[in-house]
């Protein structure tokens, strides 16, 4: 199911060893964890979205440029996408990490997510990494993340569709640490939810999600 959502085979072993994060590792008695391979998805990523911003905004400065980069790769932007492909759900993790949400924290999800892009490129080479990453984030280069509410109604509202609906679907945690689960729906029907440490950033990671899910996976809203 995960591999039909990335749209692309990965072989088992690199796969699963993509998903391994270092508290699963741990508990399993120090396996190789999904470090090397984030690393090297860091640079592909990198490298794709550096190339997309330069050859489709010729007029931009470098100032610019580097300032979408940052907004498109960072931590809030790829935790989005895995939100939107449920990646969440398939990582590896240790006792600890599981008990304190770690399936919905957002450095994991990023790091994970780097993670496959680097095993998509060890079993496939450059290019369909890089197609596979312009597929999940390439519409992105051209709007700042960090409001992705603004971009999703923007996307929806150029395709004649109402707008969204942002409903509080949980909330949990200590007074001082509470977590707010968000489900964004569209007519009725959810597209994707997302979590925050507040009511406005739970809409915000619901609303990365809902773009990416709809973006990314071809689905109509």
């Amino acid at each position: 199911e995960l591999l039909k959502r990335l749209g692309v085979d990965i072989d088992a072993g690199t796969l699963r060893l993509a998903l391994t994060h270092r508290s699963y590792a741990y508990e399993q008695g120090g396996i190789p964890t999904n470090e090397r391979l984030e690393f090297l998805g860091d640079s592909i990523l990198g490298f794709s979205v550096t190339d997309a911003l330069y050859r489709d905004n010729p007029d931009l400065s470098e100032g610019e440029l580097a300032k979408r980069r940052s907004a498109v790769v960072s931590t809030r932007a790829l935790a989005g996408i895995a939100r939107g492909l449920g990646l969440g759900e398939y990582i590896l993790l240790g006792q600890g990490e599981k008990l304190t949400n770690g399936r919905d924290k957002s450095s994991i999800l990023a790091d994970t997510t780097e993670a496959i892009i680097g095993a998509v490129y060890l079993d496939h080479g450059i290019e369909t990494a890089r197609q596979m990453v312009m597929r999940f984030i390439g519409d992105c280069t051209e709007k700042d993340e960090m409001d992705a509410k603004s971009a999703l109604q923007e996307y929806l509202q150029g395709r004649k569709k109402p707008l969204p609906d942002y409903l509080v679907i949980g909330e949990e945690g200590l007074p001082h640490e509470r977590v707010f689960t968000v489900s964004v729906q569209l007519e009725g029907r959810e597209i994707a939810s997302g979590s925050g440490t507040s009511k406005k950033r739970a809409e915000q990671n619901a609303a990365m999600a809902a773009l990416q899910k709809i973006k990314g996976l071809g689905e109509k809203a």
